[in-house]
């Protein structure tokens, strides 16, 4: 039986690494008490909560965090019209704290996130794996079967090109989670019992061709490289799917870390994810999702972007005109989901103008 690490009498880590340039997103309907694991780690860095639900119910948060908090009221008052972009009732709200930041790089976890233990024992500080992966490189062009050779200890193996030892910049480091693994509901019901103990001290990029299924609570990006993809699309309240938004941002990160030449990195850290959600309640987001996927998977392996494509908006929208084309035929939600791409990256560059030379 795995447990979540005791964290209790950890010293807060007064040299945290960047912590004046990252900014932890938290979306929440419920008091933050799962940060008093997390302080030792945490406390140092600037949160960004996004609070789901109803606007006038309050968030407690425990002294000692700088923060700052946005409901609903807030989203609509700073985007106006453009807010239809952001999910209700959903975890895809999380986006728009991507999108209020003004750090270089995000963390993003689940507040039924705890911290796990390494099989020494020890506590894992998933927030530091998270930059250590962010500032190493990443090896997408090539498969290195020692896993992630920037890492103390490893390498590049006998038969890697040197050509391509430099890597590339990485954009992503997607982490994994003990206990309650991230399972689809139908996986949930006839495993209802199962619980991940396996601890796997690696890190590997993802290969350049290869999708995966991006998990949003235990997750970190280079928002000034990656950032306006994040978008976690239309989900929750009013729509037709749910618990897909970060595995339809992961789909069209990929494809766009592929086509500007970016890593994702999965692996380590591993978070401690502490209660299942309900199954049934599960099936009913994700039903229409499991018979999509398996046309919207060959559309994002299909995908190629135009040599005009140079930045991350620019592929995301020439993104949001073939999901227009391609999967609005599978459904008419997929015509309102272009749409709602197109006005997140309007509303992300309202938000984040580009100063130019």
């Amino acid at each position: 039986m795995v447990e979540p690490a005791n964290t209790v009498g950890i010293p807060l880590n007064h040299a945290a690494l960047l912590k004046d340039e990252l900014d932890i997103v938290i979306p929440t309907i419920r008091n933050l008490d799962f940060l008093e694991m997390w302080r030792p780690f945490l406390q140092p860095y600037h949160l960004i909560i996004v609070q789901d639900g109803d606007p006038s119910k309050t968030i407690a948060v425990p002294e000692g965090f700088d923060y700052e908090l946005y409901n609903r009221n807030d989203i609509n008052r700073i985007l106006g019209p453009k807010a239809s972009c952001i999910s209700f009732k959903d975890s895809a709200c999380r986006c728009f704290g991507y999108m209020v930041s003004k750090k270089k790089y995000i963390f993003t976890i689940d507040d039924d996130c705890f911290v796990a233990k390494d099989p020494s024992g020890k506590a894992v500080n998933a927030l530091e794996q998270h930059i250590k992966n962010l500032l190493c490189p990443s090896s997408p062009l090539f498969f290195n079967t020692l896993y992630d050779p920037y890492r103390e200890g490893a390498d590049f193996v006998r038969g890697y090109p040197f050509s391509l030892r430099e890597g590339v910049s990485t954009a992503v480091s997607h982490g994994l989670w003990l206990n309650i693994p991230d399972y689809d509901a139908p996986t949930q019901l006839v495993k209802p019992k199962e619980r991940n103990t396996r601890y796997v001290d690696a890190v590997m990029t993802i290969p350049k061709g290869t999708l995966f299924p991006m998990c949003g609570m235990n997750l970190a990006f280079d928002r000034e490289l990656i950032g306006p993809a994040m978008y976690f699309g239309l989900m929750g309240d009013g729509q037709p799917i749910g618990r897909y938004d970060d595995m339809w941002a992961g789909w069209c990160v990929k494809v766009i870390c592929d086509h500007l030449g970016l890593g994702v990195k999965t692996g380590l850290p591993y978070i401690y994810h502490s209660k299942a959600s309900n199954p049934f309640v599960n099936l009913k987001k994700e039903y229409k999702g499991i018979f999509w996927q398996e046309d919207i998977i060959p559309f994002f392996q299909s995908a190629k972007l135009s040599k005009e494509a140079v930045t991350v908006q620019q592929c995301y929208i020439e993104l949001s005109k073939m999901v227009k084309e391609k999967l609005s035929p599978i459904d008419p939600y997929f015509d309102k989901l272009a749409d709602a791409m197109v006005t997140w990256i309007e509303a992300w560059d309202e938000l984040n103008p580009v100063t130019k030379a």
